[in-house]
Order: C-alpha cells, then structure tokens, then sequence
C-alpha cells in the first residue's frame, strides 16, 4: 500500500467516526424537544389526521329566508296592514334587490345633485338624472333664464325629512312618490348682477313631491326623476 493510498483511507475512517459522533449527539430524539418556533405568528395546522378531514360543513338554507327578510325591512319601514307596506312588497317581488333605506340615501344624493345642477345650468348631470320629459322641462327653464341674461348663486344647506309617500308597480316600472323636505340659500341675479328673485342670506325651507322611477328588468340600478311638484302649505 502506498502512501497515497494509507492517507486516502487515513480521511475515511476518520469521516466515518465523524459522522457517527455527529449522529450520537444529533440524530437522536429525547421526547422532550420544543417545537419549531413561528416567525410569522402564525400556527401551522394540519387537517389530514383529523377524522372529518375533506369533509365541508354547509350550513342549512331556510327556504324563503330570503323573502321573509326583504319583508322583514319593509314591515320595519312602514306598518304591515298598511297600504304603503303592501304597495313595497309588490315592488320587492318584482324587484329583490329593492330596499327603502337604500332608496331614500340615494334619492337624498339625487335630490341634492338634481338642484344644484339646474342651479349652475349642469345639463349633462340632469340629463343623466331626469327622464326625458322631465329634462325637457328643466332644460326649457334653464334656457329662458340664460336668454334674460340671469344667473343663480345657491347653497344646500341640507335635507330636513325625506319620506317615500306612494309606491306602485306598473308593468315593469317600479315608481315611487317622495315628500322631501329641505334648506336651501338660493338667489337669482339678473345681467346688472341685481337680485330679482329669492334670498341671498336666508334659508329657505323648500318641499318638495317628487317621483323616481326604474324600469325592473333593466340592469341598470339606477332610478330617474320623473315628475315634480312643489308642496305649499
């Protein structure tokens, strides 16, 4: 055996004992050993050794849950027995996604949108919000107030009460009549910047009876003013 060959074996008998000091200290389980720790905070569960492991819980659906619960809202808006109540569940049936609250916060928007835009003459915000007749009507007011050469300074001061009056199907079209009751800064100023019409200071109380409407097969949820009246007392 040559030199070469006695280092060669030298190196691997001493690798072996190596390895098997190593796995006297290293390789052997105690019971006694601490989990690996979470960096993240979190604990890392397994469901395979579980007995209902796979399996999905679903819990059980009353039929006509739904319904009752959309009822459920309207007989908390308006008394059940009264003609409004049964009037918003017909418009429920044809119309689930309907709900009073939602549509009295949106008509609050559009009510302040719709009257601020015919203040600064914002056609394409009415047209958007109005249905044709009713536009056509705005826009005609808008223009004879432009040909005089007068312009309208207004500030929403807000909306005191906003109440739905009146509900009805008619067909495919859901229509609903509201009392709005708001406060309003509102002056008109003719070409010499003179006030012709309103108050510049005070608020004025204003209400209103308007009527929205959607058709119920569209996708668009969107309700459009179709007529208005103001209220005198």
């Amino acid at each position: 055996m040559g030199s070469s060959d006695f280092i060669t074996l030298f190196f691997l008998v001493a690798a072996v004992l190596i390895f098997l000091q190593l796995r006297s200290v290293l390789g052997r389980r105690t019971g006694n050993e601490k989990p690996p720790r979470d960096s993240y905070g979190l604990q890392n569960t397994s469901t395979e050794d579980a007995p209902d492991a796979g399996k999905v819980v679903t819990l059980p659906r009353r039929e006509g849950s739904d319904e009752e619960d959309r009822f459920a809202k309207i007989d908390a808006f308006a008394p059940a027995g009264t003609q409004l109540n049964e009037a918003l569940r017909n418009l429920v049936r044809s119309d689930p996604s309907f709900t009073p609250k939602e549509f009295l916060d949106g008509a609050r928007m559009a009510y302040e949108m719709i009257v601020m835009a015919f203040a600064t003459g914002d056609r394409q915000t009415l047209k958007n919000l109005l249905s044709k007749e009713v536009y056509e009507g705005f826009d005609a007011a808008i223009s004879e107030r432009e040909h005089r050469g007068q312009t309208v300074k207004s500030t929403f001061i807000g909306i005191d009460k906003a109440e739905i009056l009146q509900a009805e199907v008619k067909g495919p079209e859901a229509q609903l009549t509201l009392r709005i009751i708001s406060q309003l800064i509102s002056a008109t100023y003719d070409k010499d910047n003179k006030l012709v019409e309103g108050d510049a200071e005070n608020v004025a109380e204003v209400n209103d009876i308007w009527t929205f409407a959607r058709d119920t097969r569209s996708r668009d949820p969107n309700w459009k003013l179709v007529a208005t009246e103001s209220e005198h007392e």
